[in-house]
């Protein structure tokens, strides 16, 4: 994730990229404290047993992952023209990719899994990834990477998964899988790399709009965001391609009927998943400048910081759901990696307790952002561009 402050920090161009990057940082926080305060013996996507409530809980934090790649893509750009140098910006995105990599395998891992012996590789990795890759993409023509970036997004759904994972084709599926493990030693490779690189570098490729007038800007904005959202109506009632999972009918009513529709797949990212996710995101980073300035405020606050928040949140929220469940059931569960048949029988999930614990946090993890924001834009500390 790139840190904001690394260009001007009163641009109105980078103040819409904070603004949206703090409301998805929010967003993420909901699904995440679902998944240790909340967690279901299904998928809260699985139409066929959740509630309408509980899927769309989950399906809106489907923006966070396409929108922290896609901006991450942008600001590369932004450094890019802040520093005139193709050579320093793969330099730059060298670092932080590893940097990132390192982060998500020895920290974030190990917050979500509590001791659990397993590794897991999600969104972090997958971005630090993209960054290596970005760091050669950016040296080709624009034209050839606008191709690239395109056959990536729209291409990848016709390409056959691998199905049992060997030496031979490990490589393969590590581009593009649904999640898989390693045995030994036992890793989750949750987010394969391509099309997620292919998010990057549009990123990269729309970033020079930011370059343009606002007024401007917005107009190519809010076009190609409507065309995305076009394109994942009509490619969705066509129901041919684009994800690999067809909508249909469904005996729990037409309500579900339409969940089943809007119900794409993540994991990796089809088509009509990041039509809809980054066509919403692109309309997104117009309308939240019209938003009240103290509801800003706080975008942009946590905006800032996004790495610092990420790692800060998944651990207040793993300990905390270690000291809940220890108080409530007599033993400290992670419910996340728990099997069903070993959880407290006393649990039950709970969406109310999801949204409280939530807003809660909205407001607790405010104040260290603001902290910490303050701090890093008045240091120069050579460390405080990596967190």
């Amino acid at each position: 994730m790139l840190q904001s402050s690394q260009v001007p920090q009163q641009s109105h161009r980078l103040q819409s990229i904070d603004l949206l990057r703090g409301l998805i940082m929010i967003i993420m926080m909901l699904d995440h404290v679902r998944e240790f305060f909340s967690y279901t013996p299904y998928q809260p996507t699985d139409i066929t047993q959740a509630s309408v409530a509980l899927f769309f809980t989950r399906w809106v934090t489907h923006l966070c992952a396409p929108t922290f790649v896609f901006l991450s893509g942008i600001s590369v750009f932004l450094y890019f023209k802040r520093v005139d140098s193709l050579a320093k910006t793969s330099v730059f995105l060298l670092t932080r990719g590893i940097w990132l990599i390192v982060v998500e395998i020895f920290v974030i891992s190990a917050i979500l899994t509590q001791g659990y012996q397993l590794t897991l590789l999600e969104v972090i990795w997958a971005i630090g990834c993209s960054m290596l890759l970005l760091a050669g993409l950016i040296w080709l023509p624009r034209w050839l990477q606008i191709i690239l970036a395109l056959a990536m997004i729209m291409g990848h759904d016709a390409v056959p998964f691998v199905g049992m994972i060997t030496k031979d084709n490990f490589l393969l599926a590590l581009l593009h899988n649904p999640p898989f493990f390693i045995p030994s030693p036992t890793v989750l490779i949750a987010y394969t790399i391509v099309p997620w690189v292919g998010v990057m570098l549009l990123g990269f490729i729309m970033g020079s709009w930011f370059n343009l007038a606002p007024q401007q800007r917005d107009k190519q904005l809010l076009i190609t965001g409507a065309a995305a959202l076009i394109l994942f109506v009509v490619l969705r009632l066509l129901n041919v391609y684009g994800d690999p999972s067809l909508w249909s009918s469904q005996q729990r009513g037409s309500i579900y009927t339409f969940l089943s529709f809007l119900n794409v797949s993540k994991s990796p990212p089809s088509l009509l998943f990041l039509s809809v996710t980054l066509g919403i995101s692109c309309i997104l980073l117009v309308l939240l400048n019209k938003i009240p300035a103290a509801i800003k405020q706080v975008f942009i606050t946590y905006g800032r910081v996004p790495l610092f928040f990420f790692i800060v949140h998944l651990a207040v929220i793993s300990f905390a759901s270690r000291v809940w469940t220890y108080m409530a059931y007599g033993k400290g569960v992670n419910l996340s990696f728990e099997d069903a048949k070993n959880w407290p029988a006393a649990y039950e999930p709970s969406l109310i307790r999801t949204y409280l614990l939530w807003l809660l946090l909205i407001i607790l993890l405010y104040f260290p952002c603001k902290w910490y924001g303050n701090y890093k834009a008045g240091s120069k500390a050579w460390w405080v561009s990596y967190l």
